[in-house]
């Protein structure tokens, strides 16, 4: 029985059109997925939209639409981003969905049953665009908001409250018994530290001042606040509590399933804190991980909507293609910290790893096999000598460390132990002069290795990288003459497979860009006018 893995990305909000750090993180769950499907895993991945809140509302009534129509306009936008940049999830869940909302409705009401929520009333400073609450200490003397830095309103309103004290001593006891719940391993002490340790508040988890949100059947007037609203969706969208469950029961409840919930820094505390209090209040397990990835940065500061500082996606692909972009994201930004955005790293990326490395590789290679062995792979012999052995042993050990840094969510190490492959494998062309050994009749098996062992190479670096160069990758194949039934991860992860096929010369898969030109036309698109989000 293969093993199971589910995994999410948080689901945004839909106050605008999509941008490079929705795709950042969403494309970073992709390779993810990709790489476990690869790998033989039963993989199911979820992203959709958080569709509610006051600032929805807001920016709907800004537009004059009904926030129905705003954010089914803005979801068909961040759909058509997902095809762009070829997300193969399995899901896409919206909040507004019946699926959704006759679920939450069923969860708050057994909350209050349970007696794990109670009504009363609330007063503090209100930030509209982090929906949250926050304290006079918190705000300060300006009564800004510490997460955005917006002014707070002070609000007093009727409202229902989760019994955090209930759970506490039982989150930081499954804390201790799980190590790896929250990564990176620094957030866990921020969450200790700057939310429990200090008194943990009960979560506030409906609202009265606004209509937008899913209505508490107990209490007319109150709508469900957005993080019980939003952090469902994991288990809604699986299923739970509806009449066909098969999902849920499969991808949650199986304590064999490894369940990932991707997120943005600024979400750590409702994920880490809330989110499991809520579970064990249903009597549900815990995610396995929580990963909190970095911040895609401008030189302005973080990409952000609001800013208006966004790099639209389309453009980007349209100029360069979609594996060049997925590469730039898995490739330069290493996942789990911040990374600054800028044209130069952009191209100077594509060049170093495709260009130079990767499609010298290729070309080289299938030229040779064309030259020296009538355009077929010449049958693999073994290792024949200190440079066959070397570069066969790094393929092993590449095949190992890409298993365990993908398993331990180093995603960027993983496929750039990949590219170390690679580079090893030009080198190993100078070191074996394979031009040299065509001139020499009894070298002619030293030549036959040589060939064999690149064209292994390039077969096992386009299966790894495959999760990431999702057109490219295929070409890879055609130019190698690879048949479909062998384009996959457990023949390839077998060094020699093989031989005896015939090699296709193509054009060049990636042909090195003009560095000047081509960030000239990404600064042009970094300054046209963008769509702003209301603050």
């Amino acid at each position: 029985m293969s093993k199971k893995f589910y995994i999410t990305t948080p689901i945004y909000y839909p106050s605008a059109s999509p941008h490079l750090g929705h795709a950042y993180c969403t494309t970073m769950c992709d390779i993810i997925a990709r790489g476990k499907r690869l790998r033989g895993f039963d993989t199911y991945f979820l992203t959709g939209l958080d569709e509610h809140g006051e600032k929805i509302e807001d920016n709907a009534k800004a537009k004059g639409v009904s926030p129905q129509a705003f954010v089914d306009e803005v979801a068909v936008k961040f759909l058509d981003l997902w095809k762009t940049m070829h997300i193969s999830n399995d899901d896409f869940i919206r909040t507004t969905e019946p699926r959704h909302y006759e679920t939450v409705q069923k969860i708050f009401s057994k909350f209050i049953e349970d007696d794990d929520i109670y009504l009363s009333s609330y007063k503090g400073w209100y930030c509209v665009h982090e929906e949250s609450y926050w304290t006079d200490t918190q705000v300060g003397e300006k009564h800004l908001c510490p997460e955005c830095g917006r002014p707070c309103e002070e609000k007093e309103e009727p409202a229902y409250f989760f019994k955090c004290g209930k759970y506490v001593d039982g989150l930081l006891d499954f804390y201790e018994k799980n190590p790896k719940f929250i990564t990176p391993e620094g957030r866990k002490a921020e969450m200790i530290n700057n939310f429990i340790k200090p008194g943990l508040n009960d979560l506030c988890v409906s609202r009265t001042t606004f209509d937008w949100g899913i209505p508490v059947k107990e209490a007319p007037g109150h709508v469900v606040y957005v993080w019980l609203d939003a952090l469902t969706n994991y288990i809604t969208a699986l299923g739970y509590l509806q009449k066909d469950d098969s999902k849920f029961q499969k991808y949650w409840m199986d304590p064999d399933t490894e369940i990932v919930h991707i997120i943005g820094a600024d979400i750590t505390r409702f994920h880490t804190i809330y989110w499991p209090m809520f579970l064990k209040a249903m009597n549900l397990r815990e995610p396995t991980r929580v990963f909190v990835h970095g911040l895609m940065m401008m030189k302005d500061g973080k990409m952000s909507k609001s800013k208006g500082n966004v790099i639209p996606v389309p453009p980007l692909v349209d100029r360069f293609g979609v594996d060049a972009v997925r590469l730039y994201l898995c490739r330069d930004i290493i996942f789990g910290q911040d990374g600054q955005f800028t044209p130069e790293q952009f191209v100077e990326r594509l060049n170093a790893d495709l260009a130079n490395n990767l499609g010298n590789l290729l070309n080289r290679t299938v030229s040779m096999i064309n030259k020296y062995f009538d355009g077929l792979i010449p049958t693999y012999e073994g290792d024949l000598n200190e440079l066959d052995k070397s570069l066969h042993e790094l393929a092993e050990k590449t095949i190992k460390s890409y298993e365990v840094y993908n398993d331990d969510l180093k995603v960027s190490e993983a496929y750039a132990s990949v590219f170390e492959l690679v580079s090893a494998a030009n080198k190993y062309i100078e070191d074996s002069a394979p031009w040299v050994l065509a001139k020499d009749p009894e070298k002619k098996n030293i030549l036959a290795s040589c060939m064999s062992h690149l064209a292994n190479v390039i077969y096992l670096a386009g299966v790894l990288l495959s999760p990431v160069l999702v057109t490219k990758s295929e070409k890879i194949y055609d130019q190698l003459g690879v048949p479909a039934a062998l384009r996959n991860y457990e023949t390839a992860t077998k060094f020699g497979s093989i031989s005896g096929l015939k090699v296709n010369k193509g054009d060049q898969l990636f042909p090195r860009l003009d560095e000047a030109a081509e960030v000239e036309f990404i600064k042009e698109l970094m300054a046209a006018p963008k769509e702003k989000a209301a603050a």
